[in-house]
């Protein structure tokens, strides 16, 4: 089993260099590659016990001399988000076919080498391993930005590069320091769980991560490189960061900050909520005053997330399975979102609410996708945005009242500003502009109505999901609590 592991880390690399050298053909190699990966990623969702153990685990030595392993394993927490990167992939390479880019056989290479970084960063047990796939999985959708994006994308994607790097250096130094306490002289996981940390070091190596994790995500005040970045990106590439990069800060927190410093969480976590809520009604009121669409829906981005934060931050249960379904749901319903303004933006030159309108009455397709889209996002019962967001106000309510109340207002000011949206841009009579829009067709359909369905799919019956991340969250949930109690 240990060889499907290997097998699903690598398929993609070996796909991204096969494909950069396929000329016009990349993007049905590049297709072909994620949608074998995907077919293991059945195979090993087939194969895996939903316990609360670590399985298809690989540790081979690799850098002997520094205690440095190719350790790595596939648990609850970390099988959810190997099935989004590799459920979403074929669907935004796929999205992409509508574009003819330039030099398509590099865009598409980039975008299997990021699967393969991303996944090294998702099974990863090994914390130079975890180090390498996350500057791995950040290279290409630099690349991608910097050449594919818009006519800012220099200025805006050298933001983007500093606040990551920097983000970087802090959990490299963190990492650094772990290495130096631990006794055994490597980077396993489970040996930086049993240090055995005071106060004080918990406190520092908790915000060394936490900064890291918190760009990533983003959470305020570390997000003022999202908007302009997702608004200048080309649709795949703000699909991937939105739909999948970012989940990595949030897998970060929840694999290697509360194990490994739960006292610093305890300190600390508390003033991370604070943060996470201040975001959820300051990116929604942003969002309340955009006049471009995907600006808006970046913003609309953070709150969510920000909501994810402050359920994992609740340190309970009910919070940690509602981040895990919300990371799942929010990936579908983003790439949706940038999906749908994608097609309106190619077809009309322009995601500018003000110039849209009666888009319904000449697209009643791309109408009805849209708005299950809409509804996935702002949390109507019966859809995948319902049952995450749900979780985590359960979540963050056990953990304060008044936190939840707060933090409730993304699900009232997100219904508010995407219906808008949806008001100003489908609804309505048509102009000069929007009056010989085309209804979706093609890869076009096939990508959206995916989409819909997983949303209706997972809201109805979201089980299997929770069935597979249950035990390994309950797991880590008494490991944090365990240690806290020995503690205090």
């Amino acid at each position: 089993m240990e060889q499907l592991l290997l097998l699903l880390i690598f398929l993609p690399l070996v796909g991204a260099i096969v494909t950069a050298f396929s000329g016009k053909a990349a993007k049905y190699v590049a297709l072909v590659s994620a949608m074998v990966s995907l077919s293991l990623t059945f195979i090993v969702i087939g194969n895996f016990s939903p316990d609360a153990t670590t399985q298809f685990i690989v540790n081979y030595p690799w850098i002997q001399v520094l205690g440095i392993s190719f350790h790595a394993g596939i648990d609850g927490i970390s099988i959810i988000t190997i099935l989004l990167t590799n459920a979403l992939i074929p669907l935004i390479i796929v999205a992409a076919y509508k574009h003819d880019y330039k030099n398509s056989h590099g865009f598409f290479a980039l975008i299997l080498f990021m699967q393969s970084g991303l996944l090294l960063v998702f099974t990863a047990l090994d914390a130079f391993l975890f180090y390498i796939g996350w500057e791995a999985a950040l290279i290409p959708i630099y690349f991608i930005c910097a050449i594919w994006g818009g006519k800012d994308r220099i200025k805006v994607n050298m933001k983007f590069f500093v606040y990551t790097i920097a983000g970087s250096l802090f959990m490299l130094i963190g990492i650094i320091y772990l290495f130096l306490q631990n006794p055994a002289h490597n980077f396993d996981i489970q040996a930086f769980y049993n240090l055995n940390l005071d106060r004080s070091q918990q406190g520092w190596i908790f915000w060394a991560f936490f900064v890291a994790f918190a760009i990533k995500m983003p959470i305020f005040p570390f997000h003022t490189w999202q908007p302009s970045t997702y608004t200048q990106a080309p649709a795949a590439g703000t699909m991937l960061l939105s739909g999948i990069m970012l989940k990595m800060g949030i897998y970060g927190v929840i694999r290697w900050l509360l194990p490994i410093v739960p006292i610093g969480v305890q300190e600390w976590g508390h003033f991370a909520i604070i943060l996470s809520v201040i975001g959820i009604i300051y990116a929604s009121i942003i969002a309340f005053m955009q006049k471009d669409a995907k600006r808006l829906v970046a913003y609309s981005s953070i709150a969510h997330v920000g909501l994810i934060s402050a359920g994992i931050f609740a340190l309970n249960t009910q919070g940690m399975q509602g981040a895990m379904v919300q990371m799942l749901s929010h990936g579908i319903n983003v790439i949706g979102l940038f999906f749908v303004l994608d097609i309106i933006s190619s077809r009309l030159k322009t995601n500018r609410i003000s110039d849209l309108g009666g888009i319904a009455k000449q697209a009643p397709k791309l109408a009805i996708v849209f708005l299950i889209i809409i509804l996935g996002t702002v949390a109507l019962p019966g859809t995948n945005g319902f049952i995450g967001e749900f979780l985590l106000l359960i979540g963050v309510y056990q953990y304060n009242l008044w936190f939840a109340v707060f933090a409730g207002l993304t699900i009232i000011f997100g219904a508010v500003y995407m219906l808008r949206m949806y008001q100003n841009v489908m609804l309505g009579e048509t102009n000069k502009l929007t009056s010989g829009f085309t209804d979706i067709k093609g890869t076009e359909q096939v990508v959206l109505y995916i989409i819909c369905a997983l949303i209706i799919i997972i809201g109805v019956y979201p089980k299997p999901v929770l069935h597979l991340s249950e035990a390994a969250v309950q797991q880590l949930i008494d490991q944090v609590t365990q240690k806290l109690t020995s503690v205090n």
